[in-house]
C-alpha cells in the first residue's frame, strides 16, 4: 500500500506541476465586432490576434483599413496572428516570424477583466526600420507590465511596400487625394479600437498611452503630428526614434517624389498599373526594388506637415511625453566595425549617407583607427537617433503645456560572449529587456544591478501610464525636462538625474540644421 501511495504522489504531483504550465482558459470579453476567449497564463489574461480592422487583401491592399466583419459565437483568442508581409527580423538573434498579408491584429495583456478597474493602458508599436517587426515577438509580451497595473496592447501595421507606397493610381483613387502611410492608418485604426473597446478588458480608454521603439518611436512622434490620431491617447513615450530632421534633407518623403519611387518600384516588378500591381502575389511585391518604399509620406490626410514644423506651430496633439536614447546606439547597427578606418571616415559615411557638411564630421575628431571606430558610432549615435530625441523633449518642453521627462540610458547589460550580442553594451535595443522587465527570457548573468533597473524602469513606464508622471516608489526622482534646465534621468547603476549627454556634439547638429531650415531651432517657419 506504501508503495502504491508513492506512486500516486508522485503522479499526482507531476499532474500538478503539468497543469501549472499549461494555458487556462480565460473568460470572455464582447468587443465591438464579437465576443473573444483568451488564455490565462500566470494569473494574467492574454486576449491573442483580435482582429482590429479586414484583412487588407485583393481590392484593399493599399486602402485605409476598413472595418472588420462581425462574427457569432466565441472567436477563440489564443494564438499570435502571422506577422505583416516582411523580410529579415527587427532585431539581431529573432526567430524570423510567419508572415501574411492578413496580418491587423492586436494582443491584450490584463490582470482585471472588468470594466469597472479602469487600468492605465500602454499600447506597443514595434520597431524595425518600417519594413519589419512583429507584434507578438516575445520581448514585447505585456505580462510584467499587467502585473505592475498596466493593461498592455501590441498592435501590428503593415511594413514596406504594403505600408508606405505611394503612387499616382492610388492618390487619384483615394478621396483625400494622397497616398502612402497606411501603416499609420494602420496604428490609427487600432487606437480607435481601444477607444471602443479596451474597457471591457479592465482599461482606461482616458488613460492611454503610446510607446515605441526606434520606428516605433518615429510612429508616436508622428502620431502626436498626424490630425487622424486627435483625441486617442493621452501619454506618449518614445524609445531610441523621432522624426524632426529638416524635410529638405528628406525629399523623397513629399508626396511627389514618393508617387515616382512607387512608380520606379512597380516598374521594378514588371508592372505598369494599379491593377497589375493588385493582382501580383503578396510575396512577389517583397522582390521589387523597395528600398526607398519604406519611409513616412507628407500627404494631406495623415501627416499633411512634418512632425517639427507641427510641433513649432504648436499644433501637435499636446500630452506629456518621455522620451530617450542610449549611450551607445549605433554598436549594434554599424557592421563590419573593424573595417573603419581613419583614411576613409569621410568616403564611408559618404557611401552610408550621402556627404554630410563638414563641420558634423568635424565634431567627431579622430586621429587612429581606434579612434575612428568611436567617431562613426558617435556620429551614427547622434545622427540616428540622440538628435531627434533630443528635439522631442525641447520642442514639447518650448511648445507643449505637459510634463516632459527625458531619459539616457547608459547600461550594459550581461550580453554573453560568443552571442549576436557580444560587445554591444548600451546600444540599440538594450533598454528593451529592462522596459519590459524581461530579464528572465534569456539565462544571461543578470546581476542585481539589472534587476533593479529592470524593477525601476518598468514601473516608470507604468507610472507614467497611469499619471503623465514616471516618479513614484521606484525612483527616488526624475526631473522634469525645461528648455532651460535639460535635466534628464540617467538610467544605469545608480540611477541618477544628470545631464544631457554628447550636447556639444548635438548642438553641432543645431547649428547644421538651423542652414537647411533657414530658421533657428523652435521659431516660426518663414511661410
Amino acid at each position: 500500500m506504501r508503495k502504491f501511495s508513492t506512486r500516486w504522489r508522485r503522479a499526482s504531483l507531476a499532474a500538478t506541476l503539468l497543469l501549472a504550465t499549461v494555458p487556462a482558459v480565460a473568460g470572455v470579453v464582447r468587443t465591438d465586432s464579437g465576443l473573444v476567449r483568451g488564455v490565462r497564463q500566470g494569473g494574467i489574461e492574454v486576449y491573442k490576434a483580435i482582429p482590429f480592422a479586414a484583412p487588407p487583401v485583393g481590392r484593399l491592399r493599399w486602402r485605409e483599413p476598413q472595418p472588420v466583419t462581425p462574427w457569432s459565437g466565441i472567436r477563440a483568442a489564443n494564438t499570435f496572428a502571422p506577422a505583416c508581409m516582411q523580410t529579415g527580423v527587427s532585431m539581431p538573434g529573432e526567430t524570423p516570424p510567419n508572415v501574411n498579408e492578413d496580418c491587423l491584429y492586436l494582443n491584450v495583456w490584463t490582470r482585471a477583466r472588468n470594466a469597472s478597474a479602469h487600468l492605465p493602458v500602454i499600447v506597443w508599436i514595434y520597431g524595425g526600420g518600417f519594413f519589419n517587426g512583429s507584434a507578438s515577438m516575445p520581448l514585447y509580451w505585456g505580462d510584467q507590465l499587467a502585473r505592475k497595473g498596466a493593461v498592455v496592447v501590441t498592435l501590428a501595421y503593415r511594413l514596406g511596400p504594403f505600408g508606405f507606397l505611394a503612387h499616382p493610381e492610388l492618390t487619384a483613387e483615394s478621396p483625400h487625394h494622397s497616398s502612402g502611410n497606411y501603416a499609420f492608418l494602420d496604428q490609427i485604426a487600432a487606437l480607435q479600437w481601444v477607444r471602443t473597446n479596451i474597457a471591457a478588458f479592465g482599461g482606461d480608454p482616458a488613460r492611454v498611452t503610446i510607446a515605441g521603439q526606434s520606428a516605433g518611436a518615429a510612429s508616436v512622434s508622428i502620431l502626436m503630428a498626424s490630425p487622424l490620431a486627435a483625441g486617442l491617447f493621452q501619454r506618449a513615450i518614445g524609445e531610441s526614434g523621432g522624426m524632426f530632421e529638416p524635410m529638405k534633407l528628406a525629399p523623397n518623403y513629399l508626396l511627389a517624389n514618393a508617387e515616382h519611387d512607387g512608380e520606379g518600384y512597380a516598374a521594378s516588378l514588371g508592372v505598369h498599373s494599379l491593377v497589375e500591381l493588385r493582382a501580383l502575389p503578396a510575396d512577389m511585391l517583397l522582390k521589387g526594388k523597395a528600398g526607398p518604399i519604406s519611409h513616412p509620406v507628407i500627404e494631406p490626410y495623415a501627416l499633411p506637415q512634418s512632425p517639427y514644423d507641427v510641433f513649432v506651430a504648436g499644433k501637435q496633439n499636446d500630452v506629456p511625453i518621455l522620451v530617450g536614447s542610449n549611450a551607445d546606439e549605433a554598436r549594434s547597427l554599424v557592421s563590419h566595425l573593424e573595417t573603419v578606418k581613419a583614411s576613409s571616415f569621410a568616403a564611408d559615411i559618404a557611401k552610408s549617407w550621402g556627404p554630410l557638411p563638414p563641420q558634423l564630421l568635424a565634431a567627431y575628431p579622430y586621429v587612429t583607427d581606434e579612434d575612428v571606430k568611436k567617431a562613426r558610432l558617435a556620429l551614427e549615435r547622434d545622427l540616428r537617433f540622440a538628435w531627434d530625441d533630443w528635439a522631442w523633449a525641447r520642442l514639447e518642453a518650448m511648445k507643449g503645456r505637459n510634463g516632459v521627462y527625458y531619459y539616457h540610458f547608459a547600461h550594459a547589460p550581461p550580453f554573453p560572449k560568443g552571442s549576436v550580442y557580444e560587445g554591444w553594451g548600451p546600444s540599440h535595443f538594450s533598454e528593451l529587456w529592462y522596459t519590459f522587465d524581461h530579464l528572465d527570457q534569456e539565462k544571461w548573468a543578470w546581476t542585481a544591478a539589472d534587476r533593479k533597473l529592470a524593477d525601476t524602469m518598468s514601473s516608470c513606464w507604468v507610472n507614467f501610464a497611469a499619471s503623465g508622471n514616471p516618479n513614484g516608489s521606484a525612483v527616488a526622482e526624475w526631473p522634469q525636462f525645461t528648455a532651460s534646465t535639460s535635466r534628464v534621468l540617467i538610467l544605469g547603476d545608480p540611477v541618477a538625474p544628470g545631464d544631457v549627454a554628447n550636447l556639444k556634439s548635438l548642438q553641432v547638429f543645431d547649428t547644421v540644421y538651423d542652414q537647411v531650415r533657414g530658421t533657428k531651432f523652435g521659431e516660426a517657419l518663414a511661410r
